[in-house]
This record gives C-alpha cells, structure tokens and sequence, in this order.
C-alpha cells in the first residue's frame, strides 16, 4: 500500500488503460477521482471494483478540454479527499487516416482533446498539487513508429511529450515529477485491428500488450521509489519500435 492518504485524478479512467490506472492506483492505497466524459455506469464499475478491494473512489464527469469542467473536476477531489498529490493525464482520443483525407474539423477533434486538455489538466495540477507530488501522462509509441495514417495522433502526442520535458523543469524546484509513459499497441477499444493482429509479430516480446501492463509502470512512477525520475518518456511497449 505504497499510496496510503495520497489523493489521485485519473482523466479518461471508466475503460481501457485509465480503468487499469486507477484500480491499480486504488489498490495501491490512493483515493482515486475516476474521471469519465459519458458513460457513468462504466465509471460506476470502476469505483465499485476500487472499494471491493478496501480502497476509496468517487466518480466525476468531466470533459477536460473544457477549462471550466476541469476546475470543478480539481474541486471535486479536494472536496471529497483533501489536497491533490497524483495526476495521470490519460484522457485522449485517437484517429488513424491519411494526412491527404483529414479534415480541419477531425484535426481540431485531437488536438482540442489530446492537447487542449492535457494542458489545462497539467495548468490546474500545477495550480494545485503539493510539493513532492507526480504527475504521469499517456503519450504512445506513435511518436516514434511514424505509421502511415498516424500523423495527426501522433503530432498530438509528441506536443504531450514536449510538454511533459517543459514542465518538469519548472516544477523540479518543488520536487514534483512530471513524467510520460508511453504505450505500444495494447488490448483497448481504441486499438486498430491490424495493430492487434500485427503486433505478435512486430513486438519482440511476441504479444499484444494488455492495460495492466501499463498501469504497473505508472504505479512504479508516481511512487516514492521513483523520486529520481522526471522530464522521461517511457516506452512500455514490449519492445517495439
């Protein structure tokens, strides 16, 4: 129970790797804030699954590209826990199509959420968390790979990447660490079906990453144990590259 009386906000956290996130955080001891945008019952399974195994949760619905939801999300957690120590920045949005064949309107959809609102997530974060606390947030492998029909997601996560560089220095002095972990192809509803089937091959540890796999590095990164660690992008990705 490395996290006892730390208080965490997960975006993006009723599915997927953010739902691994934050059952794992809770398990850990955190209280955890399980960010949703819709689907309530989802965030409801969430929160349940983190008490059933002795932690503490709440729900709260918020779009994070909007300013003035994410400060009523930061509200609802003191509110509920006390004083913020944990952000994961996980919230985001995926698009695989030819630069030739996007439109403005899809481009604006990924860069208002993937960036638009890792920004004001990381402005309030650190508005609000004390000295000594973490913030992570879910680049990809994308930035790497440069795939065809990636070009848009992964710009935006490349602007995450050079956000989480920036902000590290300037939150160093007050010995917060802001860091990026960065997945590979992993089993979510968001991962394209020839990524799935592809990624036995083109992964040298010869599987399709899983959400757990994701979130047992996080957990390591916004421990005590990882207070040395700051301004990294971390590639959890079986190898890929």
């Amino acid at each position: 129970m490395t996290l006892v009386n730390k208080v965490a906000i997960v975006t993006g956290s009723s599915r997927g790797i953010g739902r691994a996130i934050a059952e794992r955080l809770g398990r850990d001891g955190a209280s955890v804030v399980v960010n949703y945008a819709g689907n309530a019952d989802k965030a409801q399974e969430v929160v349940q699954a983190i008490e059933s195994s002795g932690g503490k949760a709440i729900a709260v619905q918020a779009d994070i590209s909007d300013l003035g939801q994410v400060r009523q999300l930061f509200d609802a957690a003191e509110a509920h826990f006390g004083n913020l120590h944990i952000l994961i920045n996980n919230a985001g949005t995926f698009l695989m199509k030819p630069v030739i064949d996007t439109t403005l309107e899809e481009l604006d959809k990924v860069i208002t959420l993937n960036v638009r609102g890792i920004f004001l997530a990381l402005q309030e974060a650190a508005r609000r968390i004390g000295d000594g606390g973490r913030i992570v947030n879910l680049s990809s492998n994308a930035t790497i790979r440069s795939d065809p029909n990636t070009s848009i997601y992964a710009a935006s996560k490349a602007a995450v990447e050079q956000l989480t560089r920036v902000l590290a220095k300037e939150l160093g002095a007050r010995q917060i660490t802001v860091n990026a972990v960065a997945p590979g192809a992993t089993e979510t509803d968001m991962v394209p079906d020839m990524a799935r089937e592809m990624a036995p091959q083109i992964t040298p540890l010869g599987r399709l990453g899983q959400p757990t796999d994701i979130a047992d590095v996080v957990a390591f990164v916004v421990s005590e144990e990882a207070r040395w660690i700051t301004g990294q992008i971390i590639g959890v990705n079986g190898g890929m590259s």
